[in-house]
């Protein structure tokens, strides 16, 4: 089975010996330690960890790209204490807020310093962000509402450019969204929502979050900690805790509406939410496990069953003493890294960062892992399809399951629905292009996502629309590259190269034949070169789709090797993947129509293999015809449609060489003279017609030839078969 294989792949784990897990965090980590150290920071618009001393600021780049040894930068800054501190998106300015009524700003270059005050004291500031936004470069959220600055450096101050009125409790902004939402109301589930967008402001419906009943003199909360914001697909949602009721409700946004998309039960009074590879990570900090969820369908069922999460290192024995003895301390030391400790911090999307030991992780998915404790194959490869980060191995699993299904005989409306995800995959992939699938293992720093057309069009028109004017190639997928695509048309993606022909008999005749003269097999190249480079470059495509070509290569010419006792199940999986392709209007390798052949006149299945070519369900070419006349050595019908399938191609050469190969070489003669093919010598039907020791053939040949060529009568061929002919008469 596809989950022993997967099973057995080496991995490194220090959470325990054969421990599983879905998710892991990765040894070693990112060390963001300073001593004196007062207060942690995390700036999700640079993607920055700081870390603030009583007259510095030091800052750690998280970006995925960033190495683990990076040096820390610094700045000098006021002593004082320390609310928030957010770089500008530029980089050029800092913003520290000192308190609930004032917001310091430095100039990095100057280290001039300006600062932003409360003007009533009946209001306070609750925190602050830089935005891209055309309308403002920052935003201050106060009890009192949202207050739009644009920053002048150069005067040193900031103009205040629109005031949103609201009564704010709390708040909660992630720069991957652009999406503050405003909490208000005794309960505090009352929200108002703004998307400061590079496009512009977009203001959301007021609306409500669902909360479970209490009792009648107890009325709940929400707090900040119940809400998290997060961004799959493309797509914003916010899952809030009902601690009460045990349920995560998801809400999706929409320009017009809100729309809750069901709940999610939960196991701990406290969770925490991160996005992996757009796969949603449902923390259960009490219980110590992750759960999680793909809702590229809108489904709320788990992905599997839940599991911790696991420390694993890259630290590999030696025979040495010493080392052993640096391994067993590494390990003790990571074990000192307890899981969901008091100290985890939890950054969007997708790291960790623990203050207790001042190590930042980041939180890495197990595809092989997943892929082995399910066994719905055509659900795990649609799942697997779904990844970015690691496009080279999603294939090679992808490429493993397909072949394990079809050696263990799965049954063959599974191994269709198999096929059928990996087909529409790579037709979606030749539809959008590589910019929509990913093309580095990196999440950019630069993505813009806004929020969805209204929800009624998404009604309407049975899909939702994203604009995403600037996303980079590098995020995953926007919705409009995973919907139903209608202005993008299917092209011919397919190289027509064709590979070596498996069985050489019938070609090895026409090349005797036709010695000197071009033939079918000079312009094509080995099976064993184009696998290699189809091998080579598996590591190096920016999609995990999987083209027919590999389909060929690394799936049916494998398999078929190991099949060759019962080709019927393997011909009936063959029919199903040419239906399929053919729905997406895609080619499959050439070969696969000559293993076909090779397949069925291996069972004598002859009257099914001429239904196949007369309907063309094995498409015509040079390779087929040529297996069809190696098959049909025991069957006159099938070498019959060989050199039908050939004349119809236009192959008139090789068509002409395998009449004189039957002995009907006049036939041969005159079919030259109609077609008017000159590629071939005279020699050929001399010969065959000297070999039938028939006067009256050669001297009919003869005739043809000089009437058909007209300088043939002063040609070495006229004189010495002349002189044959008046030998034998």
């Amino acid at each position: 089975m596809f989950t022993k294989y997967l099973s057995d792949q080496p991995r490194v784990g220090l959470g325990g010996a054969g421990a599983l897990s879905h998710v892991y965090i990765q040894h070693p980590s990112l060390k963001c330690s300073i001593p004196e150290s007062k207060g942690v920071y995390y700036d999700d618009g640079n993607k920055l960890l700081l870390l603030a001393t009583s007259d510095q600021v030091f800052s750690w780049d998280t970006s995925p790209s960033a190495p683990l040894n990076n040096t820390p930068g610094c700045d000098s800054i006021n002593e004082g204490p320390v609310v928030c501190i957010r770089y500008s998106l530029d980089g050029k300015i800092i913003g520290i807020q000192r308190s609930n009524k004032e917001i310091e700003f430095k100039i990095r270059e100057t280290g001039e310093i300006f600062t932003r005050r409360c003007k009533s004291e009946s209001e306070s500031i609750l925190g602050f962000f830089w935005t891209d936004c055309p309308t403002c470069d920052i935003v201050l959220i106060k009890t009192s509402g949202l207050e739009l600055l644009s920053c002048e450096a150069d005067l040193k101050t900031l103009r205040s450019v629109e005031m949103k009125r609201l009564n704010v409790s709390w708040y909660m902004y992630t720069h991957e969204s652009r999406l503050v939402l405003l909490s208000s109301g005794m309960q505090c589930k009352t929200f108002s929502g703004f998307q400061f967008s590079s496009g512009g402001i977009i203001r959301l419906p007021k609306f409500e979050m669902a909360m479970t009943k209490a009792d009648v003199n107890q009325k709940p909360v929400l707090a900040a900690e119940d809400i998290h914001i997060v961004t799959v697909y493309g797509r914003i949602y916010c899952l809030q805790v009902d601690s009460l009721g045990m349920m995560a409700h998801l809400y999706r946004f929409y320009r017009d509406a809100v729309v809750q998309q069901g709940s999610l039960p939960i196991y701990s009074a406290k969770i925490a939410v991160s996005v992996v590879d757009n796969v949603l990570l449902v923390h259960q900090v009490d219980a110590k496990v992750v759960i999680l969820y793909d809702i590229f369908a809108c489904s709320q069922a788990p992905i599997s069953a839940p599991l911790p999460l696991l420390l694993r290192g890259d630290l590999k024995r030696k025979d040495t003493s010493s080392h052993l003895v640096n391994v067993k301390k590494a390990e003790a030391s990571c074990q000192e890294e307890i899981m969901y400790g008091d100290g985890w911090i939890f950054l969007v999307p997708d790291l960790i960062f623990d203050t207790l030991h001042g190590t930042l992780w980041r939180i890495h998915l197990d595809l092989e892992a997943i892929a082995a404790s399910n066994s719905e194959a055509p659900f795990i490869l649609e799942f697997l399809q779904h990844r970015r980060l690691e496009p080279s191995k999603v294939k090679q699993l992808c490429l493993t399951i397909m072949r394990t299904m079809i050696l263990e005989r799965r049954p063959v409306t599974m191994v269709s629905m198999a096929m059928d995800v990996l087909v529409a995959s790579y037709s979606q992939y030749a539809k959008t292009g590589a910019s929509h699938q990913g093309v580095s293992t990196t999440v950019s720093d630069s993505s813009r996502v806004v929020v969805e057309e209204p929800a009624n069009q998404v009604e309407t028109h049975g899909k939702s629309v994203i604009q995403e004017p600037d996303i980079e190639p590098s995020n995953p997928h926007k919705e409009s590259s995973i919907s139903d695509s209608d202005e993008a048309t299917t092209t011919d993606i397919q190289n027509d190269n064709s590979g070596e022909h498996h069985n050489m008999g019938a070609r090895e005749v026409v090349n005797q034949m036709g010695a000197g003269v071009s033939t079918v097999g000079d312009v094509e190249t080995s099976a064993l070169q184009s696998e290699t480079v189809v091998n080579n470059n598996i590591s190096e495509v920016a999609s995990a789709a999987i083209s027919p070509d590999e389909m060929f290569f690394f799936v049916f010419a494998i398999v078929e090797e190991e099949m060759a006792s019962d080709p019927s199940y393997l011909v009936a999986i063959i029919i199903e993947y040419f239906q399929s392709v053919t729905l997406e209007r895609l080619r499959v390798h050439p070969n696969l129509h000559v293993m076909t052949v090779q397949l069925l006149s291996r069972s004598e299945r002859y009257p099914e293999l001429g239904f196949f070519v007369i309907n063309k369900i094995v498409e015509p070419s040079r390779e087929v015809a040529l297996q069809l006349l190696d098959s049909g050595r025991h069957n006159f019908q099938t070498r019959k449609l060989a050199l039908d399938m050939l004349r119809q191609l236009g192959l008139h050469h090789d068509y002409i060489l395998l009449l004189v190969q039957d002995g009907y070489y006049l036939e041969a003669l005159r079919y030259a003279r109609k077609n008017k093919v000159d590629t071939i010598r005279p020699s050929v039907f001399l010969e065959a017609a000297l070999s039938s020791k028939n006067p009256q053939h050669l001297a009919a040949v003869l005739r043809c030839l000089s009437d058909f060529i007209p300088s043939f009568r002063s040609t070495p061929d006229y004189t010495s078969y002349s002189r044959v002919l008046k030998e034998i008469c």
